[in-house]
């Protein structure tokens, strides 16, 4: 089961109207990846705070 700080990040991506390409290039990851560390099959260490900055980021970007 995906951790709780994952429907955050989707939340906030729903929001902005941020894609997963666009994360995912955002953090260096391939979609593919991202979409196996979202649902819970795959947990990188700091997964979270790189997740986090990667979309904090983009949401900044969106804004100027």
């Amino acid at each position: 089961m995906p951790a709780q700080w994952t429907a955050d990040i989707i939340g906030q991506m729903h929001l902005n109207c941020i894609t997963f390409k666009e994360l995912a290039k955002e953090v260096g990851w391939h979609e593919k990846y991202l979409s196996a560390v979202m649902n819970g099959h795959r947990n990188p260490k700091d997964a979270k705070n790189k997740l986090t900055a990667a979309l904090d980021q983009l949401i900044a970007k969106r804004k100027e």
